[in-house]
């Protein structure tokens, strides 16, 4: 999800950009230009954190940061084996 404190304006700029480098991704797939490949995923890289997609968290819900744990070994262990074996 977008920051939602950014301006409109920002956001739809930062998007457009967005979408200009995943389109990028594709055409360079096509082609097979490894060095336009990369450019175009560092392109969505920046454009994703700069939305706050991704990078320092812009909310504070007072949840802890779970994302960086596995299933099997957090909060949800239990819930994961239950997945795994019902």
């Amino acid at each position: 999800m977008s920051d939602p404190n950014l301006p409109q304006e920002r956001r739809e700029a930062l998007v457009k950009k967005l979408m200009s480098a995943r389109r990028a991704v594709g055409v360079a797939r096509r082609k097979g230009d490894h060095d336009a490949k990369e450019r175009a995923h560092a392109a969505i890289d920046s454009a994703k954190q700069a939305l706050g997609e991704r990078g320092p968290v812009w909310w504070d819900d007072g949840a802890p940061d779970l994302n960086r744990h596995l299933a099997r070994t957090g909060p949800y262990a239990q819930w994961y084996v239950q997945l795994l074996h019902p």
